[in-house]
């Protein structure tokens, strides 16, 4: 039902307004990407780059003005705008500064959520099937397989008019994200990391309860 807003799912969007609004890069920043952060001695070289129309990758040329650092940089969870922040979506961070600087993070954030529309009425439901509604605690660690696997294996060790049923779902999510143990380093089965971020997690019932038709 969604996707993550992340700013490298976001860098066209943020470069975008880099290149329409220069100023709010200052001095500091390139709305420019590069595979990996321009050194001075490659100045007259070529390097891949990438703007806010390109999809793909192309040569320049590197420029004085390459050097500055990049709005968009790192990958995957490490990915951060204008070095200071992980997400492209908030309400609040008004007054968020760049480290060292009076540039505002701010303007690169937006409010506008994006919104899908699920049509009970066009669907019939039974007591199983429900909604799971995470914050990014749950999901760095957990696919929508894993999370389908833990409402299966929960639901179906209860009666179908138990409502109980949905909060030991929620318990088993939280649990299984956060790790075994404290004593274990929360690994998780296969031994990766737990989360070690805020997990909140809703079950909402679509069906709600009752008997299977």
């Amino acid at each position: 039902m969604s996707r993550e807003f992340t700013p490298e799912t976001e860098r066209q969007r943020l470069q975008l307004l880099g290149f329409l609004k220069p100023e709010l890069l200052g001095n500091e920043f390139t709305h420019l990407e590069f595979p990996r952060r321009v050194q001075p001695k490659e100045l007259g070289q070529r390097m891949l780059y990438r703007d806010q129309s390109m999809t793909g990758w192309a040569y320049k040329k590197i420029e004085l003005e390459d050097l500055r650092f990049p709005l968009v940089c790192g990958e995957g969870k490490k990915a951060r705008v204008m070095d200071i922040i992980g997400v492209t979506r908030a309400l609040g961070d008004h007054n968020l500064k760049v480290c060292s600087s009076t540039l505002p993070v701010k303007p690169f954030l937006s409010c506008f959520p994006e919104v899908q529309v699920y049509d009970l009425t066009q669907y019939e439901h039974c007591p199983d099937d429900v909604l799971i509604l995470g914050t990014d605690g749950l999901w760095d660690v957990s696919s929508d397989k894993d999370v389908a696997a833990t409402v299966d294996k929960v639901l179906s060790s209860y009666e179908p008019n138990d409502p109980s049923r949905y909060t030991a779902l929620a318990q088993a999510l939280v649990l299984g994200a956060r790790g075994i143990s404290r004593e274990q380093g929360w690994r998780l089965p296969n031994n990766k990391m737990g989360s070690g971020d805020d997990i909140s997690v809703f079950v909402i019932p679509l069906g709600g309860p009752g008997s299977y038709t």
